[in-house]
Protein backbone atom coordinates (compact mmCIF):
# COMPACT_ATOMS: atom_id res chain seq x y z
CA UNK A 1 0.00 0.00 0.00
CA UNK A 2 2.77 2.43 0.89
CA UNK A 3 4.28 1.77 -2.52
CA UNK A 4 0.96 2.47 -4.14
CA UNK A 5 0.96 5.69 -2.68
CA UNK A 6 4.29 6.85 -3.15
CA UNK A 7 3.52 5.83 -6.77
CA UNK A 8 0.90 7.78 -7.09
CA UNK A 9 2.21 10.93 -5.42
CA UNK A 10 5.08 10.46 -7.56
CA UNK A 11 3.04 10.15 -10.73
CA UNK A 12 0.74 12.80 -9.40
CA UNK A 13 3.42 15.42 -9.15
CA UNK A 14 4.98 14.66 -12.17
CA UNK A 15 1.55 15.71 -14.36
CA UNK A 16 2.31 19.62 -13.76
CA UNK A 17 6.23 18.66 -14.51
CA UNK A 18 5.83 17.93 -18.21
CA UNK A 19 7.24 20.03 -20.90
CA UNK A 20 4.65 21.31 -23.15
CA UNK A 21 4.20 21.02 -26.21
CA UNK A 22 6.15 23.51 -28.25
CA UNK A 23 3.95 24.90 -31.29
CA UNK A 24 5.19 24.41 -34.69
CA UNK A 25 5.85 27.49 -37.55
CA UNK A 26 3.12 26.38 -39.62
CA UNK A 27 0.72 26.55 -36.57
CA UNK A 28 1.44 30.62 -36.39
CA UNK A 29 1.07 30.82 -39.74
CA UNK A 30 -2.87 28.89 -39.38
CA UNK A 31 -3.39 31.08 -36.00
CA UNK A 32 -2.36 33.98 -38.22
CA UNK A 33 -4.58 33.58 -40.87
CA UNK A 34 -7.55 32.56 -38.61
CA UNK A 35 -7.23 35.83 -36.40
CA UNK A 36 -7.62 38.02 -40.07
CA UNK A 37 -10.16 36.37 -41.36
CA UNK A 38 -11.48 36.83 -37.85
CA UNK A 39 -11.32 40.93 -37.63
CA UNK A 40 -11.60 41.12 -41.35
CA UNK A 41 -8.06 41.89 -42.56
CA UNK A 42 -8.31 40.65 -45.83
CA UNK A 43 -4.81 41.66 -46.83
CA UNK A 44 -3.11 40.11 -44.15
CA UNK A 45 -5.23 36.60 -44.09
CA UNK A 46 -4.54 36.55 -48.13
CA UNK A 47 -1.07 37.00 -47.34
CA UNK A 48 -0.63 33.71 -45.40
CA UNK A 49 -2.40 31.67 -48.31
CA UNK A 50 -0.54 30.21 -50.66
CA UNK A 51 1.10 31.56 -53.84
CA UNK A 52 -1.62 30.11 -55.91
CA UNK A 53 -4.39 32.16 -53.89
CA UNK A 54 -2.31 34.96 -54.02
CA UNK A 55 -1.33 35.01 -57.63
CA UNK A 56 -5.55 34.24 -58.30
CA UNK A 57 -6.90 36.99 -55.92
CA UNK A 58 -5.69 40.36 -56.38
CA UNK A 59 -8.27 42.00 -54.35
CA UNK A 60 -7.83 40.74 -50.52
CA UNK A 61 -11.53 41.74 -50.35
CA UNK A 62 -12.92 39.40 -52.52
CA UNK A 63 -10.68 36.43 -51.31
CA UNK A 64 -12.22 37.50 -47.55
CA UNK A 65 -15.86 37.48 -49.35
CA UNK A 66 -14.93 33.87 -51.19
CA UNK A 67 -14.21 32.38 -48.21
CA UNK A 68 -17.47 33.25 -46.43
CA UNK A 69 -18.98 31.98 -48.89
CA UNK A 70 -17.61 29.24 -50.17
CA UNK A 71 -18.69 27.66 -46.43
CA UNK A 72 -15.61 28.79 -44.54
CA UNK A 73 -17.65 30.56 -42.15
CA UNK A 74 -17.12 29.02 -38.93
CA UNK A 75 -13.29 29.44 -39.67
CA UNK A 76 -13.92 33.31 -40.15
CA UNK A 77 -16.17 33.35 -36.88
CA UNK A 78 -14.62 30.73 -34.79
CA UNK A 79 -14.76 31.56 -31.06
CA UNK A 80 -11.81 29.54 -30.39
CA UNK A 81 -9.31 27.02 -32.26
CA UNK A 82 -6.91 24.32 -30.90
CA UNK A 83 -4.63 22.14 -32.89
CA UNK A 84 -4.92 18.32 -33.15
CA UNK A 85 -2.22 16.01 -35.10
CA UNK A 86 -0.13 17.03 -38.29
CA UNK A 87 1.73 15.01 -40.94
CA UNK A 88 4.63 16.25 -42.56
CA UNK A 89 4.82 14.30 -46.20
CA UNK A 90 8.08 13.56 -48.05
CA UNK A 91 7.26 16.36 -50.44
CA UNK A 92 7.19 18.92 -46.88
CA UNK A 93 3.55 19.49 -47.07
CA UNK A 94 1.76 19.69 -44.08
CA UNK A 95 -1.40 18.07 -42.30
CA UNK A 96 -2.37 19.79 -39.64
CA UNK A 97 -5.33 19.02 -37.84
CA UNK A 98 -7.21 22.57 -36.22
CA UNK A 99 -10.43 22.33 -34.08
CA UNK A 100 -13.11 24.73 -34.10
CA UNK A 101 -15.65 26.31 -32.01
CA UNK A 102 -17.96 27.64 -34.62
CA UNK A 103 -20.41 31.20 -33.14
CA UNK A 104 -23.05 28.54 -32.64
CA UNK A 105 -20.50 26.66 -29.87
CA UNK A 106 -20.83 23.83 -32.38
CA UNK A 107 -17.37 21.87 -33.28
CA UNK A 108 -15.42 21.97 -36.49
CA UNK A 109 -12.46 19.74 -37.61
CA UNK A 110 -10.47 21.72 -40.33
CA UNK A 111 -7.88 20.25 -42.34
CA UNK A 112 -4.49 22.67 -43.36
CA UNK A 113 -2.46 21.65 -46.11
CA UNK A 114 0.54 23.70 -45.88
CA UNK A 115 4.14 24.48 -47.53
CA UNK A 116 7.31 26.44 -46.31
CA UNK A 117 7.49 28.50 -49.80
CA UNK A 118 10.64 29.93 -50.80
CA UNK A 119 11.07 33.39 -49.03
CA UNK A 120 7.48 33.55 -47.24
CA UNK A 121 7.02 30.83 -45.14
CA UNK A 122 5.14 28.40 -44.15
CA UNK A 123 2.13 29.23 -46.45
CA UNK A 124 -2.19 27.51 -46.09
CA UNK A 125 -2.42 25.73 -49.66
CA UNK A 126 -6.21 24.52 -48.70
CA UNK A 127 -8.78 23.62 -46.08
CA UNK A 128 -10.92 21.25 -45.57
CA UNK A 129 -13.50 22.25 -43.08
CA UNK A 130 -16.23 19.82 -41.56
CA UNK A 131 -18.82 19.84 -38.77
CA UNK A 132 -18.05 17.48 -36.15
CA UNK A 133 -20.18 15.93 -33.10
CA UNK A 134 -20.21 18.02 -29.87
CA UNK A 135 -20.22 20.97 -28.04
CA UNK A 136 -17.60 23.60 -27.64
CA UNK A 137 -16.83 25.97 -24.68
Amino acid sequence: MVRFLAALVFFLSSIGMAPAQEATPWQATVTGQIEALHSGNAEIALSLAGDAFRQTYTDPERFLADVTRSGYGPIVEARSHSFGTYEKTESGVVMQVVTLVGPDLDLYEAVYQLMDEPGQGWRVLGVVLRRVPGRGA
